[in-house]
């Protein structure tokens, strides 16, 4: 079936394009390509002599950027991860020439939507959850075997859910006497082991969003590709990164500070703030979605955009 582009909405599209301060013959990087509403934005910015490379791991991302990199010369795209980005810059030799980098963390909207996937509880599907469905164990896979104590922590620390521990007891206790291998099978394990409601999210929200961060192994994926950033980035190259979890924007927003402040020596030390070697510029406040944006797009409500330049 052919995607319609127009369904998949780009998260805080024109905020992001400002942030980068996209420069016409510059090079760019979207680290997360998904279906490529960022990517389009920025090539439309680009003169003929301006390229952009685009990085994902999920095979239908792929297919939709071979498509886009047929049809436009400027653009070009790998599978790999979004932690990988430095090997896939050094292959065309952009080390610390690149201008901007985007990335776009989480789950993209045509990989909930696609009951295949098994991402959201909303639809009846396989239990998978990877974003390259040909690499690493799926998450009925892990949750066959996992421990007790292991998917508890699971649960109470990627999501932040507060009953982790008895979603966990629930779902070693069904397992042994049915396999659990949908998303509704999950879904309504959960709804039973929760012993209160929110009116305003379904109760498996956060297991799902747990278990598919730790299926991925998202936060270690960012904290990498961050580090990854800065090297492969120009002298006034600008990193945007979109986060939709409290945790991943917690380590944005930690990076950017540590690499905004330079050297951690002691605050009597003789020196001006210069010589602490900052290796990045803040630039503004954390951005969200407008009542606009979220009233067109739902899933915007939960997004932060932070943006910083490098320096040096």
């Amino acid at each position: 079936m052919t995607e319609n582009y127009s369904e998949h909405l780009p998260v805080l599209l024109s905020e992001t394009i400002q942030g980068l301060s996209v420069k016409a013959d510059g090079k760019y990087l979207d680290a997360t390509f998904g279906r490529g509403g960022h990517s389009r934005a920025i090539l439309a910015l680009l003169s003929d002599n301006g390229r952009l490379l685009g990085l994902d791991r999920d095979p239908q991302a792929i297919k939709t950027g071979l498509a886009l990199a047929a049809e436009d010369p400027r653009f070009s795209i790998e599978q790999a991860n979004f932690s990988e980005l430095s090997t896939a810059v050094h292959s065309r030799l952009w080390q610390g020439s690149v201008d901007g980098i985007l990335m776009d963390i989480g789950v993209s909207s045509p990989q909930l939507d696609d009951a295949e996937r098994g991402f959201s509880f909303m639809k009846d599907g396989p239990l998978d959850m990877r974003m390259n469905p040909d690499a690493g164990i799926s998450a009925a896979e892990w949750l066959a075997t996992a421990e007790m104590d292991e998917i508890a922590d699971v649960i109470k620390t990627l999501g932040e859910e507060r009953y982790g521990k008895r979603i966990a007891r629930a779902i070693v206790e069904t397992r042994d006497e049915n396999p659990i291998t949908t998303t509704k099978q999950l879904a309504d394990l959960v709804d039973k082991a929760s012993p209160s409601r929110d009116k305003f999210k379904h109760p498996a929200t956060r297991t799902f969003q747990a278990i598919r961060i730790f299926i991925n192994n998202e936060l270690e994926e960012l904290t990498t590709a961050l580090e990854q950033a800065l090297d492969v980035l120009a002298v006034g190259g600008r990193l945007a990164v979109i986060s939709f979890h409290s945790l991943e924007d917690r380590i944005v927003k930690r990076f950017f500070r540590d690499e905004a402040r330079g050297d951690d020596l002691p605050s009597h030390f003789p020196i001006t703030v210069d010589q602490l070697n900052p290796r990045l510029k803040v630039i503004g406040k954390a951005i969200k979605a407008s009542e606009d944006e979220t009233r067109l797009n739902p899933r915007a409500r939960s997004a932060v955009l932070r943006i910083a330049e490098k320096l040096a």
